[in-house]
């Protein structure tokens, strides 16, 4: 078992991992824009090597991005599948070699992610987790139902909210974590009763709430969800103790005890610790889905509350038009009025500014309703 430590080790032990490919490389991609990566996978596509592609069905901001991606694999010669969309997100970064290798990340193919924030990697060729990960992928490239056949592939939303309860319950004398935002109630509670048992818990990253848990902020951005459990296990992952994560999104990762591999995380975490400041995370570089989730998506009632509210929007709202409109004439003049060039384009300028007025309207609306805003 191999620990990829990020952003010490770049992006060097992921391109070894694909040139080291015989006969397939199966590679889930989330947010991906990194070209070193895009021709390690057309090499491999191009000495004969089964190159396959799942790629998520979108990303927040991205799906543009993602689309053209897939276009590149397939002119290389690379398969290409795409999740489905019953999740909110498919989340989790894992690469598989010969279905011998597996690899499985806490940070995207993406170079604020490689080359400037903290993450981490496990590279392992333990026979279980391995079919493990190639049953998931086959699972996904299909659109089947996955069911974990062990606590230590952790997989939401089928089996991380009980593996990683369990995880932290099991705590004897101490819980080291990393992760951006801890949320969950369940997960906040089981943390506030190992601290109550005289478990230490410390935390890089933050806790939602007042819970006296000791909680210090990275100095450097933060892309990794680890937990280190007595100095002798550790899980790395995708999926923060969020409940999103916990229950809605594809999110990957795994439970290890090798020592040599806990022991590098332990020395990264101290080493971490002893330097944290108090920048606040506002100012560290952010990608689109580092920030808040959008709210639920809004019932039927909900959106029919939501179109009530911007119904009564809209009396003021053509009042303020037809004000802006007087105004604009008795500045140029009744004259101008008459020519019909002057008059389409003024029509379209109105035309325009009536539509902005109508988005803004609807989103504030929505959001007083508590409606998602795309």
């Amino acid at each position: 078992m191999t620990l990829i430590i990020e952003p010490a080790d770049r992006v060097g032990p992921i391109l070894a991992l694909i040139k080291s490919a015989k006969k397939s490389v199966d590679i889930a991609i989330f947010r991906f824009d990194r070209k070193d990566i895009e021709t390690a996978l057309q090499a491999a596509a191009a000495r004969g090597v089964k190159v396959t592609a799942l790629i998520a069905f979108a990303n927040r901001g991205g799906e543009q991005s993602l689309r053209k991606l897939e276009m590149r694999c397939l002119a290389a010669g690379i398969t290409v599948a795409r999740t489905s969309d019953d999740l909110i997100r498919y989340h989790g970064k894992y690469i598989l070699i010969d279905r011998r290798v597996l690899c499985v990340l806490s940070f995207n193919f993406t170079r604020l992610d490689i080359d400037r924030s903290r993450g981490f990697g496990i590279v392992t060729t333990e026979a279980l987790l391995v079919r493990e990960a190639t049953r998931l992928f086959r699972a996904d490239c299909t659109r089947t139902k996955y069911v974990p056949k062990t606590e230590t592939f952790v997989v939401s939303p089928e089996n991380s909210r009980t593996a990683l309860a369990a995880f932290l319950k099991g705590a004897k004398k101490q819980l080291l974590i990393y992760d951006p935002k801890i949320s969950d109630k369940e997960m906040v509670r089981v943390l506030q009763a190992r601290a109550k048992a005289g478990v230490e818990v410390r935390v890089i990253g933050s806790v939602a709430r007042r819970t006296g848990i000791d909680a210090h902020k990275l100095s450097m951005r933060l892309h990794t969800r680890t937990i280190i459990r007595d100095r002798r296990q550790a899980f790395v992952g995708s999926q923060s103790l969020r409940t999103l994560e916990l229950d809605s999104r594809r999110e990957l990762g795994l439970i290890v005890q090798d020592q040599k591999a806990v022991k590098a995380l332990i020395a990264t975490f101290e080493s971490d610790w002893a330097c944290a400041n108090p920048k606040k995370e506002a100012d560290l570089p952010k990608e689109p889905d580092d920030l808040p989730e959008a709210p639920r998506a809004a019932s039927a009632k909900e959106t029919e509350k939501a179109v009530a509210v911007f119904t009564k929007e809209l009396n003021p709202l053509s009042l303020s038009v037809k004000k802006a409109v007087k105004k604009a004439v008795a500045k140029a003049g009744e004259d101008l009025l008459h020519d019909s060039d002057v008059k389409d384009t003024m029509k379209k300028v109105v035309k325009k500014a009536v539509k902005e007025a109508v988005k803004e309207a609807v989103r504030d609306a929505q959001v007083a309703q508590g409606v998602e805003v795309a």
